[in-house]
């Protein structure tokens, strides 16, 4: 038989993560990018100080977007920063719905054109 060892987290290490809500937003923009053939993959590292979200046209590449959550930044120049290819910022803010318009209204010129 094997024997089963529960691995206790760490105690003191917290770890900054996407909200169900704020998930289901990227998710939502994600999956409408893909059915427009913009996107086709994504990655999501959690980690102790920010977490981010990134979007790749191919899988081999730099990520086209990212979106980083650092609540450290959140009194000041807002939590969420959407970084473009070459690591441009192209939104700061403090809504994560105003930083994804960014990336939206480009959905919506891809569609219409």
């Amino acid at each position: 038989m094997s024997i089963v060892i529960p691995l206790a987290p760490t105690a003191g290490v917290r770890q900054v993560a996407f909200t169900r809500f704020e998930l289901d937003r990227i998710m939502s923009l994600y999956g409408r990018m893909v059915a427009a053939g913009l996107w086709r993959d994504y990655a999501l590292e959690l980690g102790a100080k920010v977490a981010s979200f990134s979007a790749f046209r191919r899988s081999a590449e730099n990520p086209e977007v990212r979106l980083v959550k650092d609540p450290a930044l959140r009194q000041r120049q807002g939590e969420w920063v959407l970084y473009g290819e070459g690591g441009v910022v192209l939104k700061r803010g403090h809504e994560l719905a105003g930083v994804l318009a960014v990336v939206e209204r480009r959905l919506l010129k891809a569609v219409e054109g």
